[in-house]
Parts: C-alpha cells; sequence; structure tokens
C-alpha cells in the first residue's frame, strides 16, 4: 500500500499557491525506456506537476494519431507493461512526481487485475486512468487500486450527461479528467468556448480537482483554461517533441524547455 496519496497532496499544495496543475504525457518507451526515464526527471525539473505515463498499446481507439504512432514507436522499441512499470521504479529512486499511468484496459487484464494494482503500487504509481473502461465496468479494478491506496481516475465528456457525471463524481480519486473535445486527442490552434460552463457543471457535483485535457498544446491556452480548472493535460505537443528530436542528445532537455514554458501558464 502507498504510504501517501502524492495526487491529493499535489493538488492541495497548488490550491495554496493559487496555482493550476500542470499534467504532463508522455508514452513509456517512446522513443525507448532509458530516455522516457530521462524525459521524466527532465520534466519533474522543468516544473511539471504529475506526470501522465502511457502504457503502449496497439490499438489505442481514443489517441489521434500522434499518441497512436507514439505507442507504435515504443512497441517497435520492446516497451512492454512489466518494462513500464520498472521505469516508475526506477524514477522513484530520485524523484516523488506523482505518476498516472494511462492506458487501455486489455494489457491490464492479460497481466491480471490484482497483480497489476500491487505492482504499480510496489513500483511507486500513485493511480491509474482506464481510458475503455467506464466505472459500471471498472469496479474490479477499482477494488484492487483501492486496496494498494492507488487512484481510479475517470473522464468525462462534452457529451456526459447529469446521471454520468454523477457515477463518474462518485467513482473517481485523485482528480476527474475533463475531455474538452469529442473526439480523438491531439494539439489544436484554438479551444472550444464551452469547456468554462461544462467545467463549471462538473463542479457542481464534485469536491475533485478537475483537470482539463485534449488538444492543449501552448503557454496561452494553459493560462486560458487555468482560469476555471484546476489543471491542464498536455499530451500531443510533448509527444510531437519527442517524435522530432528523438535522436538528439539534447532529447530530454528540448522537452523540459517546452514544458517550462507551460508551466508558466499555470501561475
Amino acid at each position: 500500500m502507498t504510504e501517501s496519496r502524492r495526487i491529493a497532496a499535489r493538488f492541495a499544495e497548488l490550491k495554496e499557491k493559487d496555482e493550476g496543475a500542470l499534467i504532463a504525457f508522455i508514452t513509456a518507451g517512446d522513443p525507448d525506456l532509458k530516455k522516457s526515464k530521462d524525459i521524466i526527471l527532465e520534466i519533474d525539473k522543468a516544473g511539471a506537476d504529475i506526470i501522465e505515463l502511457g502504457i503502449p498499446f496497439s490499438d489505442p481507439m481514443a489517441d489521434g494519431p500522434t499518441i497512436q504512432e507514439s505507442s507504435e514507436r515504443a512497441l517497435l522499441a520492446g516497451a512492454t507493461l512489466p518494462g513500464v512499470l520498472k521505469l516508475i521504479k526506477e524514477v522513484r529512486k530520485t524523484s516523488e512526481i506523482p505518476i498516472v499511468l494511462f492506458g487501455y484496459y486489455n494489457p491490464i487484464f492479460v497481466y491480471g487485475i490484482e497483480r497489476f494494482a500491487r505492482d504499480a503500487a510496489k513500483a511507486g504509481a500513485d493511480g491509474a486512468l482506464v481510458v475503455d473502461l467506464p466505472p459500471e465496468e471498472g469496479r474490479d479494478l477499482k477494488a484492487a487500486l483501492d486496496s494498494e491506496g492507488l487512484d481510479h481516475i475517470f473522464t468525462l465528456t462534452p457529451t456526459s450527461n447529469d446521471k454520468r457525471m454523477e457515477i463518474v463524481s462518485k467513482e473517481s480519486t485523485g482528480f476527474i479528467y475533463y475531455v474538452s473535445v469529442a473526439g480523438v486527442t491531439g494539439a489544436r490552434s484554438s479551444l472550444s468556448k464551452e469547456i468554462k460552463g461544462s467545467v463549471k457543471t462538473v463542479r457542481g457535483f464534485t469536491d475533485l480537482p478537475i483537470g482539463v485535457g485534449f488538444g492543449i498544446s501552448t503557454p496561452e491556452q494553459v493560462r486560458e483554461i487555468c482560469q476555471w480548472s484546476d489543471g491542464v493535460i498536455v499530451g500531443s505537443a510533448i509527444v510531437n517533441i519527442i517524435k522530432r528530436h528523438a535522436k538528439s542528445r539534447e532529447l530530454a532537455k528540448k522537452v523540459g524547455r517546452f514544458v517550462a514554458s507551460l508551466k508558466k501558464g499555470t501561475r
């Protein structure tokens, strides 16, 4: 069992400072697991508050081309779920940044639900977000994660009705991931004007922090979203930099510089 909930502690600390959380997504193993470790440590140093660590999967249906391709690259480089857990264990030798495992149900089911929860906690993970497992179908996983002191994070979308918001608010721990657009992940040049009202509606159902993701890619967008949410999730824009500079010796530093620029928008 984990000693404390790092995610809740981080959000509480940021609230004290009147600051939004920057949740940075990368795919574990893209371009390889060793470089992923370097990137995570650099992202931590650059000011990211939480890491969302993607478990590579062959059919990531909720993700756009950028993250789909990062999953393919990671799988080709030999990334596996045990390898991802080992990566977290390595990161924990020098970093206490909260880590959420982001993935699809199939690899977790094949690995074994209780074994996954136990090994994730032992490695030093703080929670899981399984994008294709709604609360109604995820009770076994939730029970396993709860027993290990890990958060189970669920998503809400622009099409979620009041009943869905009520269920997700009741079942989630850590934070709620609000998907800002209908469709798949990917950086966008502009954001929906309806996000502010939607976040306000979700707040009527929960006291948990609300993080907004999908399409956020610039410090200006981060600043805008942080005016009325507790944090932002940035994925595709970071993954694009990893792809572009995968062979550079400066890869981790280049990612770190971009993350530092995003973090300024949360303050």
